[in-house]
C-alpha cells in the first residue's frame, strides 16, 4: 500500500455569514486534514465561493472530511477537485527553439545547407560540440521506474510524472537542460549498454527510481564506463541534503557531529549512501541497522558498523531513519539529548513531538529534505567545471554550501532559494578543480 498522502482541492459555496469560513476550516482541522492555499473565486451578494486545498492521508480520510464538511448547514461543496492531475494535462515539459525561424534566410542557416558546416567543424574539432550545440547543456535523466517514489515498480512510463518534474525544476534552478529518458528494461546489463549507447546526447547523466540492488551496479559500471558525471541521485543527491540537515541539526542540538556517535536505521540505497557521506565527514564509522543481509553486507564493506536496533538507539547521540516504516522508533526508545531525523515521509519513523517529548534535543522529520536542494547545483557545477566524475568531496562541499545557506534556527534553507543553487554549484566547481576530476586534468 502506498503512503503517499493526497492533495485535493475543496470549492465551497459559502453563505456570507460571519463566521463560516472559520467553521469550515476549523472543521477541516478536526477532521485532521492539513490546509494548504485558500483562495477566493467569487464574491456573490448572498454566498462566497472558495477553493480550499487540503492535504489528507488517503481516499477514506478525503471521504471522511467531505462528509464532515457537508454535514455544516451554510456549507455546499459544489466539487473536489485533483488540481494535481490537472497540473499534469499535456505533460510539464517544452521544448522550443531557442533562435526563431521567420526567413528562408533563417532556415538556411539554421538547417540545410548551413549546418553542414557546422557539422563538419565538429566532426573534425569534437571539441567544439560543447560550444555549437545544446550538449554541454544537458543532463540525460535516466529511469526503468523499478522503484518510483514509495509506489514500487511503476515501470518506466508510468514514472514520467517524476521525471518531467524533475526536469522542470531542474531548468528552473541551474538554468540548464535536464530530458527524461526512459529505459524500458528490469535487465541491469541491457540498461547499462542502453545507457551507454545514447550518453554522448549528454554532458552528465542522473540514474533516478531505480530498484536496489540494481541501482549500484548500473551507477558504478557507468561511472567506469564514460567519461561524463553520473550520479544516482536516490543515493548520492539525497545523502548530500541529509548530511546538510544532519550538520545544522547537531548545532542546535548542541552536538558535535564528528565527534559523535551516528546511527543509520534503514541501508537501503538513500540510508547507505547518508551513513557513507557521513562517515567521509566525520572520518567515523557509522552504527547501521537493517533486516536485509545483503544491506547489512554492503554496509560493512563501506566501512559501517552493523547494530542491532534497540542497541543503536541506546548507545548513538545522533540517529537518522530512512525506513520507510512509521512509528518504528519508540518513545521510550529514545535517549535524553539524542538529535533524531526520522526521514520517512510523509509519515516518520517517530513523530518530531514524540522524540521532544521523549527527550530528543533536536528532531525533524523528511517533510523539509528535499533533494531539490542538491542536484540543480551539483550538475551545474560539475558542467561548469567540466567534470569527469563526482567524489564524496564534491558531495561534502554542496553539503556545507547548503549549511552554509541556512538561516539560523533552521534545519535547511528555502529550496526554491535560487541563491542556494548558484552557492551549491560555484562549491561544487571549486572542488573538482581542487580534486582534479576535471578534463583540464585528463590531459
Amino acid at each position: 500500500m502506498s503512503n503517499q498522502k493526497l492533495i485535493r482541492t475543496l470549492r465551497c459555496k459559502n453563505r456570507k455569514f460571519i463566521g463560516v469560513l472559520s467553521k469550515l476550516i476549523s472543521t477541516i482541522s478536526q477532521m485532521g486534514g492539513d490546509i494548504g492555499n485558500i483562495s477566493t473565486v467569487s464574491f456573490g451578494e448572498l454566498h462566497n465561493i472558495r477553493d480550499i486545498t487540503i492535504i489528507v492521508n488517503d481516499e477514506d480520510h478525503l471521504s471522511a472530511i467531505v462528509s464532515a464538511v457537508r454535514k455544516i448547514p451554510e456549507v455546499e461543496i459544489e466539487s473536489v477537485i485533483d488540481e494535481v492531475l490537472e497540473l499534469h494535462r499535456g505533460g510539464k515539459l517544452l521544448v522550443r527553439p531557442k533562435i526563431p525561424v521567420q526567413s528562408i534566410e533563417d532556415l538556411r542557416k539554421i538547417y540545410t545547407p548551413g549546418v553542414a558546416s557546422v557539422c563538419k567543424l565538429l566532426k573534425e574539432d569534437p571539441s567544439q560540440i560543447e560550444i555549437y550545440t545544446t550538449i554541454g547543456k544537458t543532463v540525460g535523466l535516466l529511469t526503468n521506474g523499478s522503484r518510483v517514489l514509495g509506489l514500487g515498480n511503476l515501470g518506466a512510463a508510468a514514472s514520467m510524472p517524476v521525471m518531467e518534474g524533475k526536469a522542470a525544476l531542474f531548468q528552473q534552478f541551474s538554468g540548464l537542460h535536464m530530458i527524461p529518458v526512459l529505459i524500458n528494461t528490469l535487465d541491469v546489463k541491457r540498461f547499462i549498454d542502453s545507457a551507454e549507447t545514447i550518453a554522448s546526447t549528454f554532458s552528465a547523466i542522473q540514474l533516478e527510481d531505480i530498484r536496489t540492488p540494481d541501482c549500484y551496479e548500473i551507477e558504478a559500471e557507468l561511472i567506469r564506463r564514460l567519461k561524463i558525471p553520473v550520479m544516482h541521485d536516490d543515493q548520492h543527491g539525497t545523502a548530500t541534503v541529509a548530511l546538510a540537515g544532519l550538520i545544522n541539526a547537531c548545532r542546535m542540538g548542541g552536538i558535535e557531529l564528528k565527534a559523535a556517535k551516528v546511527g543509520q536505521i534503514g541501508l537501503g540505497a538513500a540510508g547507505s549512501a547518508i551513513a557513507n557521506l557521513i562517515m567521509k565527514y566525520t572520518g567515523n564509522p557509522v552504527y547501521g541497522s537493517d533486516v536485509n543481509p545483503e544491506a547489512k553486507k554492503r554496509f560493512e564493506s563501506l566501512g559501517g558498523i552493523n547494530s542491532e536496533l534497540k542497541d543503536l538507539l541506546k548507545q548513538c547521540q545522533v540517529v537518522v531513519a530512512t525506513t520507510g516504516l512509521p512509528g518504528l522508533i519508540k518513545p521510550e526508545d529514545v535517549q535524553k539529548g539524542q538529535v533524531i531525523l526520522a526521514l520517512s515521509n510523509p509519515f516518520p519513523e517517530i513523530t518530531i513531538a514524540e522524540a521532544l517529548t521523549a527527550g530528543a534535543a533536536f528532531a525533524s522529520d523528511g517533510s523539509r529534505v528535499n533533494n531539490l536542494l542538491g542536484y540543480p547545483g551539483i550538475f551545474r557545477g560539475a558542467l561548469e567545471a567540466k567534470a569527469l566524475r563526482f567524489t564524496p568531496e564534491i558531495f561534502i562541499a554542496a553539503a556545507l554550501a547548503i549549511v552554509n545557506q541556512t538561516p539560523e534556527q533552521e534545519l535547511i534553507p528555502d529550496p526554491l532559494d535560487p541563491l542556494v543553487h548558484a552557492a551549491v554549484a560555484k562549491a561544487v566547481a571549486k572542488t573538482a578543480v581542487q580534486c582534479k576530476v576535471t578534463r583540464d586534468f585528463e590531459r
